[in-house]
C-alpha cells in the first residue's frame, strides 16, 4: 500500500488542535509531527483544512437484508463515507431480525462482500432469545439492542421478566430504545377518536416526554439493580437527563447516552413544513427539549452524538401520517450539521470530535480507532470547514434519494476521506470501494 503524508492541516485530536503533518503507512497512522518528510510518500496538501478522525456513529439502520428497497449495507456505507462517517453500528431490526448468533453472523458477511467504511452489528432481544443473547461474543459485537417501545419492525420487549433476565445476564453493552408501550398506546387511542384525520404534528403528543421518561427510567432502574452496562439512546426530552451524571470520566460510566442530531437540529414547529419527512421515534420535540439537549452534550450528561440514520422511500414517507413509517435518512450529513453549530458558536471543534469520533470509541470499547494517534487505524477525514453547499436531491448517496435536509445550505463539509488507510472518497466522489473491516471491542 502507497505511503500517504498528509501535510499542513489542522490536526483536532484528544481536545487540541494544531497545525501537524500526519504520515500513514498501509493501514495505521505512524506518525504525527511538525515537518514530516518522506521519499517514498503521497503528498496530500491540507492546508486550510481541519484533519480529523473517522466519525463513528453507533446508531444506524440500513434495512438489510429483507427491507432492500429502503436501502442496503452497500448504498448507506457509501453515504456514510461522503459524510465522513469510517465506523457504523447497525440495528437489528431487519427481515428478518438479527435475534440470533447465525442471523447475525449473515449481516457480517454481507457487510464484508459489501460495506465500503468499517462496521459492526448489534444483537437484538426478543421476550425469548435470551439464550441466543448469552451466546454472543462481546469482543466482535457493539452490543445487545433491546426495544423497550415499539418502532420500525416487531421487536418490542416488554416481558418484565424477560427485561429482568437480560439486564442480570447480560456480559456485554445493552443498548436501548425507551419509550413506554402503554403510555403511547393510550395516547393513540385518545387522539384517534378527537381528531378527524391525525397529522405529524401529533407525533410528539402521541409518543409523548412522559413515555419517554417512564421507559429511560425504568432501564436504569434495572441497569443499577443489576450493575449492567448501559446505553440509552436518541434522548429526546429535558425530563430524561436529570438521569444522567456528568461527574463521572466516561471510562467509569456504567449508564450513558446518546444524543442524535435532528433532536439537536430540528424541534415541533417544523413538523408544519416538513411532515413526516421529520416523523421519527422517539419524537421530535420542542424548542425548550432541543435546547435542553444540546446543552447537555456540552457539560457531558449526554456522552455521544450519532444520527439513528434510518431511510425510507419518499412514497412511504408520504402516505398518511397514520401509515407513514418512522425515521429519516442523515448519515451523509451529520458533520455537516455540527458544523452548523461550530459556526453559530454553540460548540467547538474540539468538543465536536470528541462526541462524534472520541468518545463513542471509547463509550464502546473500540480498538485502535476514533483518534489521530500513531500506531491507530488511519481513519480520518480532511475537511474544508468554510465552503458552503446547499443540500440536493442529486449529490445523496442514500438509495431513497431525499433528505429533510433538501434545500438547506450548510458551511463546511468532507473533502477527502481515508478508512484503514486507504483514500476513498475525494470531494464528491467513491474513489475506492474496497470493503471495510469489522470492529473490534475490547471489555477486559
Amino acid at each position: 500500500m502507497t505511503k500517504i503524508l498528509i501535510k499542513n492541516g489542522l490536526v483536532i485530536n484528544r481536545g487540541k488542535s494544531s497545525e501537524r503533518d500526519l504520515l500513514i503507512d498501509g493501514e495505521r497512522i505512524v506518525k504525527v509531527d511538525t515537518d514530516i518528510s518522506h521519499p517514498d510518500a503521497k503528498v496530500i496538501d491540507a492546508t486550510d483544512k481541519w484533519v480529523i478522525p473517522g466519525i463513528i456513529d453507533d446508531q444506524v439502520h440500513f434495512r438489510q437484508p429483507g427491507l432492500t428497497h429502503k436501502a442496503s449495507i452497500y448504498t448507506e456505507s457509501r453515504a456514510a463515507l461522503a459524510g465522513g462517517v469510517t465506523c457504523f453500528m447497525e440495528m437489528p431490526n431487519t427481515k428478518p431480525t438479527a435475534t440470533t448468533v447465525e442471523r447475525l453472523e449473515e449481516k457480517y458477511t454481507i457487510a464484508k462482500a459489501s460495506s465500503i467504511t468499517n462496521y459492526s452489528f448489534f444483537m437484538g432481544a426478543t421476550n425469548d432469545n435470551i439464550d441466543e443473547v448469552l451466546k454472543t461474543d462481546s469482543s466482535k459485537v457493539c452490543g445487545l439492542k433491546i426495544f423497550m417501545g415499539s418502532s420500525t419492525g416487531n421487536m418490542l420487549v416488554d416481558n418484565m421478566s424477560t427485561l429482568e433476565k437480560i439486564f442480570a445476564n447480560a456480559h456485554m453493552l445493552i443498548a436501548t430504545h425507551c419509550e413506554d408501550e402503554a403510555t403511547i398506546r393510550t395516547n393513540m387511542r385518545h387522539y384517534e377518536n378527537k381528531v378527524e384525520e391525525l397529522d405529524a404534528t401529533y407525533h410528539p403528543i402521541i409518543r409523548s416526554r412522559e413515555g419517554c421518561y417512564k421507559s429511560s427510567s425504568l432501564a436504569i432502574e434495572l441497569a443499577k439493580k443489576n450493575d449492567a452496562r448501559l446505553h440509552i439512546l436518541h434522548i429526546s426530552t429535558k425530563e430524561e437527563l436529570d438521569l444522567f451524571d456528568n461527574t463521572i470520566p466516561l471510562e467509569d460510566k456504567k449508564i450513558t447516552s446518546e444524543a442524535c442530531v435532528h433532536h439537536l437540529f430540528f424541534n415541533d414547529s417544523q413538523y408544519l413544513a416538513l411532515g413526516n419527512k421529520i416523523k421519527c421515534n422517539p419524537a421530535i420535540k420542542s424548542v425548550e427539549d432541543q435546547k435542553a439537549i444540546f446543552q447537555a452534550v456540552l457539560d457531558n450528561r449526554i456522552d455521544v452524538i450519532a444520527t439513528d440514520h434510518a431511510p425510507h422511500t419518499i412514497q412511504e414517507k408520504n402516505r398518511k401520517y397514520i401509515n407513514a413509517p418512522s425515521g429519516l435518512p442523515l448519515v451523509q450529513h451529520s458533520l455537516s450539521i455540527m458544523l452548523d453549530f461550530y459556526h453559530k458558536g454553540l460548540i467547538s471543534k474540539e468538543m465536536l470530535v470528541e462526541k462524534m469520533c472520541h468518545s463513542p470509541a471509547r463509550l464502546f470499547r473500540i480498538v485502535d480507532r476514533g483518534y489521530l494517534d500513531e500506531g491507530k487505524f488511519a481513519d480520518l477525514s480532511i475537511v474544508d470547514p468554510n465552503r458552503s453547499y446547499v443540500v440536493e436531491s442529486k449529490d445523496l448517496f442514500y438509495k431513497c434519494q431525499w433528505s429533510p435536509l433538501e434545500g438547506m445550505t450548510f458551511k463546511g463539509g468532507v473533502d477527502e476521506v481515508f478508512i484503514n488507510g486507504i483514500r476513498k472518497f475525494k470531494k464528491g466522489r467513491i474513489l475506492n470501494q474496497s470493503s471495510g473491516q469489522r470492529i473490534t471491542f475490547d471489555w477486559n
